[in-house]
């Protein structure tokens, strides 16, 4: 696959506001966002630009701010939309088999495998209660070329007991989570796609607002209780997605049914 520059030609503010808002929708503010000058310094821009990135945010509804205060996320997701806005979501047959494949053929550098409270979004994926006790593991996984994926992913401790950073290492969290007795079943995904922050700039080695492949995912067991919730980030110049779409119908048919066929690393 041929590679291309990664960054984007947006304003610095609005790169920072996307970094922003993406972080808001993952809830890692509930304790308040950074302070101005922080965000000048994670960001490397001007007080000016984080000052609008903010301003626009607060404009939205999705922050507060006032003086002499930190500045607090509202409590609104940045995703919610209309019903008539709201991406498509598809199901895919074939998915967890290719996704253990590909973890078995990679390796895997592991950030960080803590035990927590559930932030509201993880816990309302999840179906636990606010605050529910899950364990949250932060992986790189690499090829022979380099980084490959950032993967965040949320357990609940009602579901598996936490994994040792030993096994998350050596086996996928599918792997993990079937040795547990957890049997399962089918998994919900989207992909869209995000901004790198300075963090996952350095995780993955590009640079800061280069453009990334974002994968949310669900995995059920056979009872249809999620027993997953899954973040990656993905280079878009070392990962593609593929899917066979079937229509079904005759010949004015409208409903496409999806089949995944790979999730190649290159």
């Amino acid at each position: 696959m041929r590679r291309v520059k990664a960054g984007l030609p947006l304003p610095k503010y609005h790169r920072v506001y996307l970094l922003l808002r993406q972080q808001l929708q993952d809830g890692e503010f509930a304790d308040g966002l950074p302070g101005e000058m922080a965000l000048v310094k994670q960001y490397g821009v001007a007080r000016v630009t984080v000052r609008r990135a903010l301003g626009q945010l607060a404009a939205e509804g999705l922050i507060s701010r006032h003086p002499g205060r930190s500045t607090r996320p509202t409590g609104v997701a940045p995703s919610e939309r209309p019903a008539a806005e709201a991406p498509a979501r598809t199901q895919l047959t074939g998915l967890l088999e290719n996704l253990v494949s590909m973890g078995l053929r990679t390796s895997v550098r592991v950030l960080e495998a803590v035990t927590l409270p559930a932030p509201a979004p993880v816990a309302e994926a999840l179906r636990i209660e606010a605050g529910g006790r899950v364990q949250r593991a932060v992986r790189v996984r690499s090829t022979r070329e380099g980084p490959l994926s950032r993967i965040t992913t949320w357990v609940p401790l009602a579901v598996a007991p936490a994994f040792t950073r030993k096994d998350l290492a050596r086996k996928p969290i599918l792997l993990l989570l079937e040795r547990a007795g957890v049997a399962v079943g089918r998994a919900e995904q989207t992909i869209s796609a995000t901004l790198a922050d300075a963090q996952v700039a350095a995780d993955l080695d590009v640079p800061v607002g280069s453009a990334l492949l974002a994968v949310r995912r669900l995995i059920y067991d056979d009872r249809e209780r999620p027993v997953q919730w899954l973040h990656g980030l993905y280079r878009p110049d070392r990962y593609e997605y593929e899917m066979q779409l079937s229509r079904v119908g005759g010949i004015d048919a409208k409903v496409w049914v999806s089949r995944e066929l790979a999730a190649q690393f290159h």
